[in-house]
């Protein structure tokens, strides 16, 4: 029995060090020492329930040995013989006794084993549940305030972002009205500017027109002049002669 009970005890020892499998109560165990505890324990327990099963056979053998006994020895040794099958009966009864409470006692045993490996398997699961739990929770609050900081910043993003666009816009206003005003002032001076010329070259041309007239007119009376000192018409003056143009006759 002893080999049973070490060969259960390395199978619980197996089941309860197996990796488990996350969110569930199953584990992950090596099939090879299993299938050999399995077979160990297979190996001994049909071993004891054979002896049992022996000791039964042997039950009966021992009757009819003992009543072929008796039957050769009746007439000589009646009260032996019934004696002897009465102890043969109280053994087998006996060894029939133990056999089945030795069969009980490792039958509760197994079920005592296999209830406790039950709880520890429950035991681990819940413990597993709820370290998953606690852990699920703890990454959903570490999302919602990862979502909540970056909706923080996303809307002082776009707070900065609008204030940027509206001094963007109040800038190319200012300078698109300061373009207008330059390009009016522009026009306007070009403006004046024409006219001051134009004024000017007015005045200009009334000038020179007038002095032409001046020189028309002194060249007409020179040549219509008599020469100095007695010359007659047409004498050269300062040693030009009278063929010469008006502005030749005023130097």
């Amino acid at each position: 029995m002893y080999r049973v009970f070490e060969s259960l005890d390395a199978l619980v020892t197996v089941v309860e060090e197996a990796r488990g499998v996350p969110m569930t109560s199953n584990c992950v165990v090596p099939r090879g020492d299993v299938l050999e505890l399995l077979d160990d324990v297979r190996e001994a327990i049909p071993g004891e329930l054979d002896d049992a099963q022996d000791v039964l056979d042997r039950r009966d053998e021992l009757v009819d040995d003992a009543t072929q006994e008796a039957e050769q020895t009746r007439s000589s040794a009646q009260a032996d013989a019934d004696e002897m099958l009465a102890q043969a009966r109280e053994e087998a009864q006996r060894l029939v006794s133990e056999a089945r409470a030795e069969a009980e006692q490792t039958l509760a045993h197994a079920r005592h084993e296999a209830e406790r490996a039950i709880a520890d398997g429950r035991a681990q699961y819940n413990d597993l549940t709820d370290r998953a739990r606690a852990e699920a929770e703890r990454l959903v609050q570490a999302g919602r305030v990862t979502h909540d900081r970056y909706i923080t910043e996303g809307q002082a993003e776009q707070a900065r972002l609008v204030s940027q666009t509206e001094v963007v816009h109040a800038a190319r206003h200012e300078s698109a009205r300061i373009v207008d005003a330059a390009t009016s002032e522009t026009d306007r001076l070009r403006r004046e500017c024409d006219g001051y010329v134009d004024a000017k070259l007015a005045e200009f041309e009334e000038t020179l027109s007038k002095a032409l007239g001046t020189v028309t007119r002194g060249r007409s009376q020179l040549w219509r002049g008599a020469a100095p000192n007695g010359a007659p018409a047409g004498a050269t003056l300062h040693g030009r002669t009278g063929t010469g143009t008006g502005m030749d006759l005023i130097d």
